[in-house]
């Protein structure tokens, strides 16, 4: 009988020590912003008003050069989630689940089913992965098409009077949807105080969440949220764009179209909208006019980060959750005179991230060094004390947080055209056939003149470490 006792007694322990190091853990709080410019005024742009994010920056560390792996939504994100590189189109979370279908074990898992191993209660909000609730079909509300099988315990999309995912990702004010491009204006400011768009209701439900998950502590969790703006069509209440009405704006760094051959493009997604006629390229008032309403969603969607943050804080979770913004890719706003992303230079792959440990007594520090997004996923696993798995491709940062100097690195991004390599020093562009393209950004002239002819050692040096990092 107290043979029997003790081993109780001893499952008992076992149960609840297990029990015990999971509560422990730090929570979880993914902000995943689309189309963010690495913009803000904590990063350097004082004419942008960000206070939420500038006061997360102050509290975290800011990675002032940090680049995306893909300059667009959906091969981004599956880099965040997955910790791996991936195929350089919009559906590639959904090619990844079909490769789970056809052969489960061939397909390593995504970092919050890994999270979620691990005892994590995972929770997604928004535009997470590419589709916004992370299901496909024609409306992405089919529940048996699934953009990220297994990996979030509830992923949630409110549609309200947009009716449907596919309707509140490029939706206006009060349900306005895109049915023809053309026929949607590309930017508006609508007076009143009941301009509800798509991100009020993202934000009212990872409110809801907050509070859900804050009151059951028998588990960690992982909260993403994806706000949609300042994504195309730019559109944001009137009080937001009243912001940037007055003063000037700074001049467009290098506006012209390049010379010889690059990675420029006719900036199709911004271009099929209503524009009243207007060319952003052409037309000085109306690229201004475009930039404002652009900067007005970036407060805007300030304005729903700060209502997350606020609702962390009033539950008490703050002191035990560790926060990351990022910013799926950079946006062009007539640099290389493209109004757009999908291109590999700087202003398509630069994007802010930021990382907020609450264990971490040296926040507040601008990290200047290389990093990647691939390397958020091994950097939460070390933060959080779970394994870092072998399959991630990233690099751990959490030696920045340890007072120490992050590794020297490199990033490497790709379309499926052409992919690129950037150093401390140079930028290295090698198109599908050949074709090279070589920046050095310690010359005033960086993106604008290719020098590749000249310094073909450099280009192979560089081209093999290319080669290396993505085979």
């Amino acid at each position: 009988m107290k043979f029997v006792l003790s081993i109780g007694v001893l499952w008992f322990c076992l149960l609840n020590c297990k029990q015990a190091e999971v509560v422990e853990r730090p929570n979880i709080l993914l902000l995943c912003i689309d189309d963010l410019r690495p913009e803000i005024n904590a990063f350097g742009a004082s004419h942008i008003i960000s206070p939420h994010m500038d006061r997360l920056a102050q509290m975290g560390m800011s990675f002032q050069r940090h680049y995306v792996n893909a300059p667009s939504c959906g091969p981004s994100r599956y880099t965040l989630l997955t910790g791996q590189y991936g195929p350089p189109n919009n559906n590639a979370l959904f090619l990844r689940a079909q490769k789970r279908a056809d052969n489960s074990s061939a397909i390593q898992p995504s970092m919050p089913e890994w999270f979620k191993s691990y005892g994590y209660k995972t929770v997604s909000v928004g535009k997470v992965s590419h589709h916004p609730g992370g299901r496909g079909g024609q409306d992405w509300n089919d529940s048996t098409v699934i953009e990220m099988p297994d990996a979030w315990d509830k992923q949630l999309m409110p549609v309200g009077p947009w009716r449907h995912p596919r309707g509140a990702m490029h939706g206006l004010a009060n349900g306005e949807i895109r049915k023809k491009s053309g026929h949607m204006d590309v930017f508006q400011s609508p007076q009143g105080n009941d301009v509800v768009y798509p991100d009020d209701l993202i934000t009212a439900e990872a409110t809801n969440q907050l509070k859900e998950l804050t009151t059951q502590k028998d588990w960690p969790f992982f909260l993403a949220v994806g706000i949609i703006k300042p994504h195309l069509p730019f559109g944001a209440p009137k009080s937001y764009y009243d912001l940037y009405q007055k003063g000037a704006l700074p001049a467009i760094a290098h506006p012209e179209k390049p010379n010889g051959r690059t990675t420029w493009h006719e900036s199709n997604e911004f271009m099929k909208y209503n524009r009243w006629g207007k060319d952003p390229n052409r037309d000085a008032s109306f690229a201004e006019e475009v930039r404002r309403h652009y900067m007005a969603c970036v407060s805007y969607a300030d304005a729903q980060v700060g209502i997350i943050l606020k609702e962390l804080k009033r539950t008490g979770a703050d002191k035990n959750t560790i926060v990351v913004l990022w910013g799926d890719h950079g946006w062009h706003l007539g640099e290389h005179a493209i109004w757009g992303k999908h291109s590999l230079f700087e202003e398509s792959l630069r994007s802010p991230l930021i990382i907020f440990d609450p264990a971490n007594k040296q926040g507040g520090q601008h990290i200047n060094e290389i990093v990647e997004t691939l390397d958020i996923f091994p950097t939460l696993c070390e933060l959080t004390g779970i394994a870092i798995p072998d399959f991630a491709e990233g690099t751990s940062l959490k030696g920045v947080f340890d007072g120490q100097d992050p590794v020297d690195k490199i990033a490497v991004a790709y379309t499926s055209k052409a992919e690129t390599i950037r150093t401390t020093t140079h930028r290295l562009i090698v198109h599908n056939d050949g074709y090279v393209e070589l920046y050095d950004h310690t010359n005033p002239e960086k993106e604008t003149r290719n020098i590749a002819e000249d310094h073909m050692d450099l280009v192979n040096e560089l081209t093999a470490l290319l080669k290396a990092k993505r085979p």
